[in-house]
């Protein structure tokens, strides 16, 4: 049996297909695309219909090959959306969570609703680009838009409205907005009644593993397919990559590294408390009943930008090559914090992590290899940061830390990782988005019985690499520097 995943991240596109047979997942890339958002302007947008047009070519690929699938699913990064008008088209391209029109509305909508009164309410952290403060932005700038919109839908909602015609709200990503209730398990009528946001814009919330139509006939005579069924997945990609988290044991710690870091566990009820608000936690929907207690680490955006940066400038380094001039500095020269809000725009990031150098009076970092140095060993420290921080509020100590996605092909950065958390780091599978969205698909056409089923064929699929702490003094020692630097004491 086989079923199709779009796995779409804020930098590419990946269309895999997922077998199962017997015990064993087996993963095939179909089709793969870069996803560049465009600079219109002012504005940074997602090119959504050149996405949408990437994934009927992983279609027509997999036709070519005689592999049709007996489902898809979609995920995708979170809080962004599209608006649609009453005849079911869109109204603009989809802004990008790195444009600026949400520049200081989180503290215009703190003058409505107090920050207090918004995390009991959702348990969301507080993040600039949240929908809450998108949507806010909008009915400040440009209310015609609302007033012309009839439906709102999530990256992923729109891209399964494209190829189905069904629209729908699943409830991983609507957990994101900063909109939704845990509590009435419902959008928020006194928030959005707040905002003036109309309430009407939005659909009730599906749940992952939700049958969501099959390809329109539009497609299907275009493509020269058959109505292939669709699903709800856990459309977060952060949520599917926790399905996918190869676990043995119910209480477990992960980390989601890419682009963006994402580390937490796993709970049955979301965590709001004043305490959680403080250390800006948040409360994210999971897979079946779950809610995912993590935080937001900023993650390897910023050597992603240096490399574009030193690009720009003639100078393309390959990641290995990065990696390898890192391991060749000299160690904790230097440190940031990595979720300090100047690394968060695109740009001269290399340019960004020397002044933050000398901002708090440390060695600036004089070469590509110190500087990349200067990031990985950074973010290994705020990952433990993060990991105690999560005990903390979960009321749980971890043996060692699961982690999954691109960034576990960086073996350094796992055993720095290791070497900073003071425990083992399990490291796969790569692929945990992908995987867990084809997971979702697997159980519900009743392949395999639930997700904890899901995990141990998941383990036993693909490799998992222990990486066991080392010179545990060294960066016991370091990380009490990294504490004073970045005021994380």
């Amino acid at each position: 049996m086989s079923v199709l995943a779009f796995d779409l991240g804020a930098s590419s596109g990946r269309a895999m297909l997922g077998q199962l047979n017997s015990r064993t997942i087996g993963v095939t890339e179909i089709h793969r695309f870069p996803n560049d958002p465009v600079r219109i302007g002012d504005r940074f947008q997602w090119d959504i219909l050149r996405i949408y047009h990437e994934m009927k070519q992983g279609l027509l690929k997999l036709k070519g090959k005689h592999r049709l699938p007996s489902s898809i699913g979609i995920d995708t990064w979170a809080v962004d959306f599209g608006l649609l008008d009453r005849s079911g088209e869109l109204l603009m391209n989809p802004y990008h969570y790195r444009d600026t029109h949400t520049d200081g509305v989180m503290e215009q909508v703190f003058r409505e609703l107090t920050p207090g009164e918004i995390f009991d309410r959702t348990g969301i952290q507080f993040l600039s680009f949240n929908t809450m403060y998108q949507l806010a932005s909008l009915q400040r700038k440009k209310p015609f838009l609302l007033q012309e919109a009839e439906r709102f839908l999530m990256i992923p909602d729109l891209l399964r409205y494209f190829l189905t015609g069904e629209m729908a709200n699943e409830f991983t990503n609507a957990t994101t907005t900063q909109l939704y209730n845990p509590h009435s398990a419902s959008w928020d009528d006194h928030i959005l009644k707040s905002l003036k946001i109309p309430h009407g814009l939005f659909h009730p919330v599906v749940q992952p593993g939700t049958h969501i139509g099959g390809l329109r006939p539009a497609v299907t005579e275009e493509l020269g397919v058959p109505s292939i069924p669709l699903y709800a997945v856990a459309e977060h990609d952060t949520a599917s990559a926790v399905v996918a988290v190869p676990a043995l044991e119910r209480s477990f710690a992960y980390l989601s590294c890419g682009t963006w870091s994402l580390m937490g566990t796993e709970v049955d009820q979301p965590v709001i408390h004043e305490r959680a608000r403080q250390l800006n936690f948040t409360n994210e929907g999971g897979a079946y009943g779950t809610y995912r207690l993590l935080k937001n680490i900023m993650g390897l955006w910023i050597l992603q930008e240096c490399q574009r940066t030193w690009g720009r400038e003639g100078m393309s380094y390959s990641y290995p090559e990065l990696v390898h001039m890192a391991e060749s500095a000299p160690a904790f020269a230097c440190f940031i914090d990595p979720d300090d809000s100047m690394f968060l725009p695109a740009g001269d990031m290399p340019k960004r992590v020397r002044e933050y150098a000398a901002r708090t009076n440390q060695g600036v970092p004089q070469n590509e290899g110190a500087l990349v140095r200067c990031i990985m060993e950074s973010l290994a420290m705020q990952y433990r940061y993060v990991l105690e921080l999560t005990e903390e509020l979960s009321g749980r100590k971890f043996q060692g830390l699961h982690m999954v996605g691109g960034g576990i092909h960086n073996e350094t950065l796992c055993q720095w990782t290791a070497n900073a958390i003071g425990k083992p780091v399990w490291a796969g599978p790569a692929e945990g988005s992908a995987i867990g969205n084809m997971a979702v698909q697997f159980i519900a056409q009743g392949e395999l019985s639930d997700i904890w089923e899901a995990r141990a064929v998941i383990r036993e699929s693909f490799p998992v690499k222990t990486y066991e702490p080392q010179d545990a003094p060294l960066w016991e020692e370091a990380y009490g520097v990294f504490g004073l630097r970045t005021g994380k004491r």
